[in-house]
């Protein structure tokens, strides 16, 4: 099935470039198997809350000290460390995403060069050297790219089918996908809320 302009306003309030976003969507949904109205609904709702209304294609590290503590407090235990690190989002990136994910020691930079970036935040340069190999572009050494729209979107296609998330999307699985892409139930009753509208938009 296609989506319209009208279903995906009707989906993603305020969305900027509803006509853009509806085309790279309509163009990209079928070669991953997104084509009924449950793994639709289920896949814009989780691009939708994991790009702010796609608004967003890049990860906002951009912490205040108390917050640094209390989202990651096994790399910023105290107020003193934390003070540190404040609101500079390259230092915060190479400590939260060092030595992980295929990145690098803290002082390689791949933490911010491999941030998330895309829809559906591809993080880590494991991930942004699979996606490049499955689609013939080299993103590892051209990063930037995943925060381009088209890019954007088909990464989150990408990890979606990678992730066996069209299954989950049948059963209605929605806390097992927002684990799957978040690692915890981080934002479900907003996930919930927006496939439910999307699923009325349909």
């Amino acid at each position: 099935m296609e989506l319209t302009v009208n279903q995906l306003k009707e989906m993603v309030h305020g969305i900027p470039y509803a006509d853009h976003w509806c085309k790279a969507l309509n163009q990209l949904m079928p070669d991953y198997e997104i084509n009924t109205p449950k793994r639709i609904a289920a896949f814009i709702a989780q691009c939708a809350h994991e790009s702010g209304g796609f608004r967003f294609l890049k990860e906002n590290l951009n912490y205040k000290a108390e917050s640094l503590m209390k989202v990651f407090p096994k790399y910023f235990k105290d107020i003193t460390t934390a003070k540190a690190y404040e609101k500079k989002p390259e230092k915060i990136a190479n400590v939260i995403y060092a030595s992980r994910m295929g990145n690098g020691d803290t002082a390689s930079g791949d933490g911010y060069k491999f941030r998330g970036r895309g829809i559906i935040q591809l993080t880590g340069r494991d991930n942004y050297d699979r996606f490049g190999k499955a689609v013939g572009i080299d993103f590892t050494n051209q990063p930037h790219l995943l925060a381009e729209p088209n890019y954007a979107a088909l990464s989150a296609a990408w990890f979606w089918n990678k992730h066996g998330l069209n299954e989950l999307a049948d059963q209605q699985e929605h806390g097992q996908i927002t684990k799957r892409i978040n690692g915890g139930p981080l934002g479900l009753d907003d996930r919930l809320q927006k496939t439910t509208k999307a699923l009325a938009a349909l």
